[in-house]
């Protein structure tokens, strides 16, 4: 009688087949992630493209504009901001050089991570000051035309910029708990976000020093 010989290929069959199955929904959901980042981007720079056609309108509609002194503490606040995109690209590329997330991995992104963290507080911390000096010098959001659009566009920057610092602050909680279930997609985008927020700055700067 012929006997049957049976290999077993039951738990790798099951464990390819879950990978598999979980594999698309994965791709799926990063892919939304992806795209949604980058809508949320084009949101927020046709929001500040907004904001500056109206600045300009508003510039040469009257005869009341006054340009006014930025204060000197914006500069070094965008060191602080461009140095912390330094700091989260090196969070990334921590793990991107890694095709498997492991341990010394974590631990070198999860140190980046924090100093990006800190250095995003400091910049929130500076912009507040430089509020604090205008309003030494008695200039207030309602003060004048220009000053008005100081505050305006300072103010949506810090609040698109705390988005940011709570992402930061969800990937490093990820990272200190358990990196096993870390995903790429999530670094990717905070990453691209946050490169987003320093170009954005920087551009504002140069609106400010123009025309505020």
């Amino acid at each position: 009688m012929a006997s049957t010989t049976y290999t077993p290929v039951g738990i790798r069959t099951v464990g390819a087949l879950q990978l598999s199955a979980s594999a698309k929904p994965h791709s799926a959901a990063d892919g939304a992630s992806r795209s949604g980042i980058w809508v949320a981007i084009f949101a927020i720079t046709m929001m500040f493209a907004a904001l500056t056609s109206a600045l300009f309108v508003r510039e040469g509609s009257s005869g009341d504009w006054q340009h006014m002194v930025l204060p000197s503490i914006l500069y070094a606040n965008t060191l602080v901001l461009l140095l912390s995109s330094f700091t989260v690209e090196m969070a990334r590329r921590a793990f991107a050089a890694r095709a498997i997330i492991e341990g010394r991995a974590a631990n070198a992104a999860l140190a980046w991570l924090v100093v990006t963290f800190a250095l995003g507080l400091l910049f929130v911390a500076g912009q507040y000051e430089a509020w604090r000096q205008l309003a030494a010098h008695g200039l207030f959001l309602a003060t004048n035309p220009n000053s008005s659009f100081f505050y305006v566009f300072t103010g949506m920057h810090i609040l698109h910029l705390l988005g940011g610092v709570a992402a930061l602050v969800y990937l490093i909680g990820q990272l200190a708990g358990s990196y096993t279930a870390f995903r790429r997609i999530a670094f990717a985008n905070t990453a691209t976000y946050w490169h987003f927020m320093g170009v954005l700055w920087l551009y504002l700067l140069l609106v400010l020093r123009a025309k505020i």
